[in-house]
């Protein structure tokens, strides 16, 4: 039986749509902001006009007038007419600004140009099959490591090693770990400094990650950590680690949770912890 359009459902869903049409370009705003520092320069400054906030931005004039547009059309700046100035709300800037720590959405806006980067290859993917080459993914490992460091930054040490007990300590008098999927070794890099006397590996498939972390661990100084690239899938050898962690190895929805980490085929990764050692902690991101 064929029914009748309900035309309050179809323009309703349309407002919907184009919400979401709108969004994605606002979120590309937002990452512009966020790269720039114009968030955070807006945060900083009293109501200004686009000059000011440019040459306190280091920035073109031009191109800070239109970002600050659409931003205003967004209603995320206040604009003055009068006094031709721009303003971000403190209450916005909770969640645009550096200083917002791991509450700053406009640092995971990022991933929608990212993404975005792909749209083209992915047609053809859809069409023919096959996949993506991790390559293909321009600035995936530098997002990664930003928002990993916004977050493990304000809970590794002070809310995640402490879950396990008596980690810490064991840490402070000296074990063997392994992170696994490192990427650039943010979280391995981390532990490494604050515990001088355990002795760190990171482990990713990627050689760009690799080689990232492997420089950073230089220009840090860090003799007691390194970094392999290395498949989970494939990960053999013998027990030899007293712990062994996964950051962000994957996205879920409802939160962070510790578990024991595994391996993307199954194998618990508990195979490579040593006697008396602990299965570690996989902690993915909200």
């Amino acid at each position: 039986m064929t029914m009748g359009l309900d035309t309050t459902r179809a323009e309703a869903f349309a407002g919907h749509a184009l919400n979401i049409v709108n969004g994605g370009f606002l979120s590309l705003m937002f990452s512009l902001g966020h790269r720039t520092g114009l968030f955070d320069t807006l945060g900083r400054l009293p109501p200004s006009t686009s000059e000011a906030i440019a040459a306190e931005a280091v920035l073109n004039e031009r191109y800070v007038r239109e970002w600050l547009g659409a931003m205003v059309v967004g209603r995320v700046v206040e604009y003055d007419p009068e006094a031709r100035t721009y303003s971000l709300p403190p209450e916005h800037a909770a969640c645009l600004t550096r200083s917002a720590g791991p509450d700053n959405l406009a640092e995971l806006a990022q991933f929608v140009g990212l993404l975005a980067d792909v749209e083209t290859p992915m047609v053809d993917v859809f069409r023919n099959g096959g996949g993506l080459e991790y390559s293909a993914f321009g600035r995936f490992h530098e997002l990664m490591a930003e928002g990993s460091r916004t977050v493990l930054e304000a809970t590794l040490l002070s809310r995640t090693l402490p879950l396990v007990p008596g980690l810490v300590e064991r840490l402070e008098n000296g074990i063997d770990a392994a992170d696994i999927g490192c990427s650039r070794g943010v979280a391995i890099t981390m532990m490494a400094r604050h515990f001088p006397r355990s002795r760190f590996v990171g482990l990713d498939i990627s050689n760009d990650a690799i080689a990232w972390a492997r420089a950073e661990a230089e220009r840090q100084g860090l003799s007691n950590v390194r970094f392999e690239v290395q498949d989970a899938a494939t990960f053999g050898g013998p027990a030899a680690f007293d712990f062994i962690t996964a950051f962000d190895r994957h996205s879920r929805s409802g939160g962070a949770a510790p578990r024991a980490p595994r391996h993307p085929r199954g194998t618990p990764a508990r195979r490579h912890v040593s006697h008396g050692g602990h299965r570690g902690i996989e902690c993915t991101r909200k």
